[in-house]
């Protein structure tokens, strides 16, 4: 392991660039699941580890914290890319993104998605787009969307959407999927790079680990960003978000990368 503080690790971080001109870190921390007690610390300690990219939604109920733990850092808005994800079939989106404003104690968010393509899905995209023109929302995408209903909601946007927040990791790798979103000009964003923890005890993941120095999920967090993927680990512990963030100055071999490609299907 390298002794190179959190913030050196990040230092530079990569960002890619949306279809809107935003600039997102490659590199964030998600917090599904952590309880809203814990949000505002995990954030907090995020920032200061040099993250610049948070990820939340109003189902995970810890808005409230993340915006507390964005004030407590004492950084510029504009320094702290912050998504945010609408629940279908729960009113208007206005609506929605309002509250979830006013839980985060922001103008705006740097991106809103749609959270999964439940009823009435289809029918809200107009809605995103006002909001993106209102300002509201700089980005707007959305998440666990198959292909063919990323295609369809593209071919009807006047905005398309910049991202589709899906679960990646190398277990559910599919080369054509990631070529599909390039095609349709669709960043796609990975949510559970660890595969909900499993692949922190896969043979393979373990033996490049041990090999490399590095932890297990380290390893699974550099094959997401050669992939040129965007990831958002969730971690409410300080050690594990500062390991994290130690994934931008190295990299994982031709072979290694094939090895973990190879576990799709596993």
């Amino acid at each position: 392991m390298t002794s190179r503080t959190p913030q050196e690790a990040m230092a530079g971080a990569p960002a890619l660039r949306l279809t809107t001109g935003a600039l997102m870190p490659m590199l964030g921390l998600g917090v599904w699941r952590v309880p809203a007690r814990e949000t505002e610390q995990a954030v907090v300690w995020a920032l200061e580890a040099g993250y610049r990219h948070i990820d939340t939604a109003a189902a995970y109920g810890n808005e409230e914290g993340v915006g507390a733990g964005l004030r407590a850092s004492g950084l510029p808005r504009d320094d702290v890319f912050v998504t945010t994800k609408l629940r279908p079939g729960r009113g208007r989106a206005r609506k929605q993104l309002e509250d979830s404003l006013r839980k985060l104690g922001l103008d705006h968010v740097d991106l809103y998605l749609i959270h999964w393509p439940g009823r009435g899905a289809d029918l809200i995209w107009p809605e995103m787009e006002a909001l993106q023109g209102d300002g509201l929302a700089r980005s707007i995408g959305v998440s666990n969307y198959g292909l063919d209903l990323l295609r369809r909601t593209v071919a009807r946007a006047e905005v398309p959407p910049a991202v589709n927040q899906v679960e990646w990791h190398p277990q559910v790798y599919s080369p054509s999927v990631a070529r599909g979103h390039e095609e349709l000009g669709v960043v796609l964003e990975s949510y559970s790079p660890l595969g909900h923890g499993r692949l922190l005890d896969d043979a393979a993941v373990g033996e490049i680990a041990a090999r490399l120095g590095r932890t297990p999920a380290q390893v699974l967090l550099r094959w997401c960003l050669q992939h040129g993927v965007p990831t958002i680990p969730k971690s409410r512990t300080h050690e594990r978000i500062a390991e994290n963030a130690d994934v931008l100055d190295w990299e994982l071999g031709e072979e290694d990368m094939a090895r973990l490609d190879a576990l799709r299907g596993g």
